[in-house]
C-alpha cells in the first residue's frame, strides 16, 4: 500500500498528521534507464526513494558526464531546489526498476515549516548532502587520479565472504572516469596498474579488492602529501 509512513522521513509521524500531505502524494514507477529528472527543470516536487536505486549525475556544456551519487530506499532529492526555487542543479536516471512518492513543493513546505521535528530532520539531511559533496570536492581538486579511483573502490566495495572486499556489479572504466571527474583511457591505466600490483583482480562478478588494507594506507598516505585529513 502506498503510505507515507513506509518513507524513513515521515516515519515518525502519526497517520493523522500526514494526513493532509498523503493527500497530494503522486507514487511513480520509474524502469531501468527511464529519466526521471534533467538538469534545469522547475523545482515543483521534492521526491522520496520507496524502492530501487536511482543516479544523479552533472552533465557540462560539452557533454561530459559527472557522477555524483547512487540513491537508494529512503533517500530524498530535489529538495535543494524546493527550498530555493531554483531550477534543478542535477539530472536523476533510474537504475533499476524504481517507486518514487513526489510531493508538491507548497504542501511539503508548509509540513516541514509547521512541524519541528521534520524541520530538524530536513536540516540535518542537508548538512550531511553539504558535508558529503565538500568531501568528494575536495578530492577531485587535491588527489591523484590513482589516489581519486581507489577511494571510489572503497567506497563502492562491501565484504566478500572469500576474504576482501567486492565491487558488484561490476563498474565500466568509462563509469568510474565519471565518477572521479576523468577519462575514460586514465582509468584503464589506473586499473591495468593496480592488478599488476595485485591490489585489484577483475572476476565474473564484480571487481575484487583483495588486499583492501593496503589500499586505505595508500589513500591515507595520499591525503597526508596533500596536507588533507
Amino acid at each position: 500500500m502506498d503510505d507515507l509512513t513506509q518513507l524513513p522521513f515521515f516515519r515518525p509521524f502519526p497517520h493523522e498528521a500526514l494526513a493532509g500531505l498523503a493527500a497530494t502524494a503522486r507514487w511513480l514507477h520509474f524502469s531501468e534507464g527511464q529519466t526521471v529528472l534533467e538538469h534545469g527543470d522547475a523545482p515543483r516536487d521534492v521526491y522520496f526513494v520507496a524502492t530501487g536505486t536511482l543516479r544523479v549525475v552533472s552533465r557540462g556544456s560539452g557533454g561530459q558526464e559527472l557522477i555524483l551519487n547512487d540513491i537508494g530506499p529512503g533517500a530524498v532529492f530535489g529538495e535543494l531546489a524546493v527550498i530555493d526555487g531554483a531550477t534543478r542543479s542535477a539530472g536523476i536516471v533510474a537504475l533499476t526498476s524504481s517507486k518514487v512518492c513526489a510531493l508538491p513543493a507548497a504542501p511539503f513546505l508548509a509540513f516541514v515549516l509547521a512541524t519541528p521535528a521534520a524541520s530538524l530532520h530536513l536540516m540535518r539531511s542537508l548538512v550531511g548532502l553539504i558535508r558529503e559533496k565538500d568531501t568528494r570536492l575536495f578530492e577531485l581538486s587535491v588527489l591523484p587520479v590513482r589516489a581519486r579511483l581507489i577511494s571510489q573502490l572503497l567506497r563502492l566495495a562491501r565484504p566478500r565472504t572469500q576474504g576482501g572486499r567486492i565491487v558488484s556489479p561490476p563498474r565500466t572504466h568509462h563509469e568510474l572516469a565519471s565518477r572521479i571527474g576523468t577519462r575514460r583511457e586514465v582509468v584503464s591505466r589506473a586499473i591495468a596498474a593496480l592488478q599488476r600490483e595485485r591490489l585489484l583482480e577483475q572476476a565474473k562478478g564484480g571487481l575484487i579488492l583483495p588486499q583492501p588494507v593496503l589500499l586505505e594506507q595508500e589513500l591515507r598516505e595520499a591525503w597526508r602529501l596533500v596536507g588533507g585529513n
